[in-house]
């Protein structure tokens, strides 16, 4: 039976960095503590979306190193479908995140592995009803998974970051593009002072239907078929802000895979992200459909 969401993407293992704040340049800080935690724009949503009680199924390489082991552990601990996900000689993915008091964050990552993802192996089976696309994977098997999925009735989604520059073939493929402000701004040439605007002009390009993330502001989204909306930020006290957008991808996934309409889909995402930033790294196996739900019920 073919995945309720299908993801193509990275592997990561995060070195995370809790310091006062952000170095500037040439200066070295005392951090407060030092966290391995499985991590990847790809990982992070299929994880979210098997959370959100999807039948999830990842397509991605790890290495041959430790870092492959954990991994992997971390897909099968969820149910995620790690069948396609290949192990290739050398070093898998890994990044380093550095989170300020605030929860703001800074991150740099090495692709390892994910740079050699077999494109066939990215394409979903028929019948999946969401693929999951990012930036982190090279774009080659992102455009070769879009098309197929797009031609066969699968819905896709593109979380285009990191920013690169997106040719129209895959913007074509793309049911919702999932951008921040920053994101939304370098592919549209606009202020990121003006997501609205930015949003209207990536929408001309091509995709469906545009949703630009907004942080504690909430987020936007601009469409084809309908009004744009605008949702607000859940209040809640920030933990951490790495990996939130990964949270609402992965749940925004899962949502519109169970047939959800795309706002109240993209409503249901802002609250499973406002559960993932509130919540310590080692408590996230607590953020369920239901405490999304009962979050969203309350507004």
């Amino acid at each position: 039976m073919a995945a309720d969401v299908f993801v193509a993407g990275s592997l990561h293992l995060d070195v995370m960095v809790d310091a006062p704040r952000l170095p500037r340049l040439d200066e070295t800080l005392a951090g407060q503590a030092v966290r391995y935690v499985f991590g990847g724009k790809g990982g992070n949503q299929a994880v979210a979306a098997a959370r959100m009680g999807a039948r999830t199924e990842m397509a991605g390489a790890v290495g041959t190193d430790s870092f492959a082991d954990i991994l992997l552990a971390a897909l099968d601990e969820v149910g995620v479908d790690r069948s396609r996900v290949a192990q290739v000689p050398g070093a898998s993915g890994m990044s380093v995140a550095i989170t300020d008091k605030k929860g703001d964050y800074g991150a740099v990552i090495v692709s390892g592995a994910n740079l050699r993802i077999d494109p066939a192996a990215a394409i979903p089976p028929k019948g999946t009803r969401v693929l999951v696309l990012q930036n982190e994977i090279p774009e080659v098997v992102n455009l070769a998974a879009a098309e197929v999925a797009a031609r066969q009735g699968t819905r896709v989604i593109l979380n285009a970051a990191p920013a690169r520059p997106l040719p129209p073939a895959l913007l074509a493929a793309t049911s919702v593009l999932v951008v921040n402000r920053g994101e939304a701004a370098a592919l549209s040439g606009l202020p990121a002072t003006a997501p609205e605007e930015a949003a209207e002009a990536i929408l001309a390009k091509g995709p469906d239907a545009v949703i630009v993330t907004l942080g504690a502001e909430g987020l936007l989204c601009c469409r084809r078929d309908g009004p744009p909306f605008a949702a607000s930020a859940y209040p809640v006290p920030v933990v951490t802000t790495h990996g939130a957008g990964d949270a609402f991808t992965g749940a925004l996934a899962a949502e519109l895979a169970s047939g959800t309409e795309l706002s109240d889909a993209a409503l249901f995402a802002e609250a499973a992200a406002a559960l993932y930033v509130s919540t310590q790294p080692e408590d996230r196996t607590g953020i369920t459909r239901e405490a999304a739900e009962a979050l969203a019920a309350r507004g």
